[in-house]
């Protein structure tokens, strides 16, 4: 086990000005709420406000001899029995009311903060991390494949295309070639384990995804116990690993299995690797498998790879930063394999690779490197300014004069399980960037936040959303989880007992729960199902989009015309349009008026639920009536009593 040192540097603490200087941004940060109402522009200062000045107090705060709040030895020893219960009970609710519902979230939620908890409040006798970190990973499990088992199909958008069209594709052809001209054709790990998996167990493609990568996911998150392992003692790695596994976007990749998620699972070894070799005395077979697994990032998914290469970079600033003395200049760190590891030459070799192999992905009829850099120049000509806010959940708008109460809430429960998380994390940081403290590991973990969330919320303020900023959260939680743990850890060891007893108490009450009703986290069904779409669908629907292409005879876009798409809401177009089923489109309704389209498609979801069209150009959740889409006069062509295509008149 390794730990940060204990010592006290003299001189000017980094960590105090830090804090200081980490106050004063807050309050220069705090009037850009006059200017905008977005959510982030509201919170972050805040809580930025609060880490600074709790930090302070600690920092500041005569030193005795107090233990952190535990919990009684009996409540203690309880939890772990009383979690496998809860979660045994999980999986008798999800069955009994056929999927993940609002009674299920609310027992996830506070099996989640009896996981969160443990390591937190619970004695050095009464804690057992090994035991803590089966729960944590079994709860992941059941938080995952009771939504997976219980779905019809698959969950989310992109996963209709990868598993049934190009997997497919490879599982019946036997060769890459079946996706040629495919982005995923020089990035073809994913499509290549559905086809095996689905040969090694003799299954159908998506019992060989949920078995393959659908297992994995959960037990991703021991990479986050193993590197935090490496920097503080096992109880705030297992903290980490519980935070992170509870994530909403962590969540939502491991029930939406699609290259993301494969990425995402390799990008957590990598950080491991990457941390083990900072750490520990390595040798040429560690850095052999950290080279290794950069590799298998690189073929496994395009995002992915660009956030791995922005991690490989941070350890170089982090490197650079040390050997210059920038915290302290009487004793800087040295290219020794204790302290610090030159990563130039992997970084330099993984940016090749990833070049050379985008230079030959075909994309938008150009390579995928040409398209990238067309679209994000066209971006900055176009539509860079400040404040050009990023539609969705990166970047929602707090309160506005058609903002309802409940949408107001839903936005709220969507952010607060991150503020949280960023707080901590706000904590960690101050913390490591102590004299004492600072390491090349530590160091990269946090410039590699702060890099991260450079691109997840600071480019969409300023209109520059190329880089898929919802992509970017499940990567970003890993070092925000780590550097999280490290922050409770000193709050645990320096913080009054009454304060550190309600930041605990706050934390494990709103986090977990906040994290597992997010909408990102209940794509199958949502808690605000009014307000958020719904990313899985019923036998009927499924039924219905394969139907429309056996009908239609499953044209091109460029073998029909314009008249002859078909209309329908967002998601449910997606997946017609996916599965090579028809050329679909997001039906246009204006005001209260019928659409006007000749071919369009209902479904009962769209009375009932948050269903998105196109009003006065943008999406807008509408629940409208069936006469509002298959007009009156329109002709049923087909119906199954959930959904109906209805065309133009003849």
């Amino acid at each position: 086990m390794s730990s940060f040192g204990a010592g006290r540097s003299s001189g000017v603490r980094l960590d105090v000005l830090a804090a200081f200087g980490g106050l004063l941004v807050a309050l220069a940060l705090f009037p850009l709420r006059f200017l905008a109402s977005q959510i982030y522009i509201l919170t972050i200062p805040l809580v930025l406000g609060l880490a600074c000045a709790l930090y302070l107090i600690a920092v500041y705060r005569p030193r005795e001899a107090t233990a952190p709040p535990l919990l009684p030895t009996t409540v203690a020893r309880s939890l772990p029995g009383l979690s496998f219960a809860a979660m045994g009970l999980l999986v008798v609710v999800a069955t009994v009311e056929g999927g993940r519902t609002l009674p299920f979230y609310l027992v996830a939620a506070v099996v989640a903060s009896a996981l969160t908890v443990q390591p937190l409040a619970a004695s050095d006798e009464d804690f057992r991390a090994r035991l803590t970190l089966v729960q944590v990973v079994l709860f992941a499990a059941v938080l995952r494949f009771t939504a997976l088992a219980t779905t019809p199909g698959f969950i989310g958008i992109d996963i209709w295309s990868h598993v049934p069209i190009l997997a497919d594709r490879v599982a019946t052809q036997h060769s890459l070639s079946a996706m040629a001209g495919d982005k995923y054709y020089a990035s073809p790990l994913y499509h290549l384990l559905v086809a095996a998996a689905s040969f090694l167990y003799d299954v159908p493609l998506r019992a060989a995804l949920y078995l393959s990568l659908g297992v994995a996911m959960p037990i991703s998150v021991v990479f986050v116990y193993l590197t935090t392992g490496l920097l503080v003692r096992q109880r705030w790695a297992v903290l980490a690993a519980s935070l992170y596994a509870i994530g909403d976007y962590t969540i939502q990749w491991g029930m939406h299995l699609i290259p993301t998620s494969m990425g995402l699972a390799f990008y957590l070894a990598v950080l491991y690797a990457l941390v083990r070799v900072m750490r520990t005395e390595y040798g040429s077979r560690d850095f052999l498998l950290l080279v290794f697994l950069t590799v298998v990032v690189i073929l496994t998914h395009q995002v992915s790879s660009f956030i791995m290469l922005v991690t490989l970079l941070t350890a170089i600033v982090a490197q650079v930063l040390g050997s210059l003395g920038v915290f302290d200049p009487n004793r800087p760190l040295r290219f020794t394999r204790r302290e610090t590891v030159n990563v130039v030459g992997l970084f330099v070799f993984d940016a090749g690779f990833v070049t050379f192999m985008w230079s030959l992905t075909p994309y938008n009829g150009d390579s995928f490197l040409e398209t990238v850099f067309s679209y994000l120049e066209e971006t900055i000509r176009t539509s860079a300014g400040f404040l050009n806010l990023a539609s969705g959940s990166a970047s929602g708008s707090a309160a506005g004069p058609e903002t309802t109460l409940i949408e107001q809430v839903a936005l709220y429960v969507d952010t607060l399980g991150f503020l949280f998380l960023l707080f901590a994390t706000f904590v960690g940081c101050l913390y490591v960037v102590s004299r004492d403290h600072a390491r090349q590991s530590v160091l990269t973990l946090l410039v590699s936040a702060a890099v991260m969330l450079v691109f997840v919320m600071l480019l969409p303020m300023f209109g520059i959303r190329n880089f898929i900023p919802t992509r970017w959260f499940a990567f970003l939680y890993a070092p925000m989880a780590v550097l999280a743990a490290v922050g409770f850890r000193h709050l645990s060891r320096d913080l009054a007992k009454p304060l550190l007893a309600a930041v605990l108490l706050l934390f494990v009450a709103v986090y977990p729960g906040a994290m597992i009703l997010s909408g990102e986290a209940t794509v199958d069904n949502p808690v605000f199902e009014d307000d958020r779409e719904e990313l899985a669908y019923t036998e009927s629907e499924i039924t219905a989009a394969h139907t429309i292409g056996d009908m239609t005879g499953r044209p091109r876009g460029q073998e029909i015309r314009p008249d002859q798409v078909i209309f329908t809401d967002h998601p449910y177009q997606t997946v017609i349009d996916r599965i090579d089923s028809h050329p679909t489109d997001v039906a246009v309704l204006n005001e209260s008026q019928r659409s006007e389209h000749d071919i369009t498609v209902y479904r009962r979801a769209q009375s009932t639920e948050a269903t998105y069209f196109l009003v006065g150009g943008n999406g807008h959740a509408l629940n409208v009536p069936r006469e509002r889409v298959c007009r009156p006069n329109q002709n049923v062509l087909y119906a199954n009593g959930d959904v109906a295509l209805c065309t133009a008149p003849s």
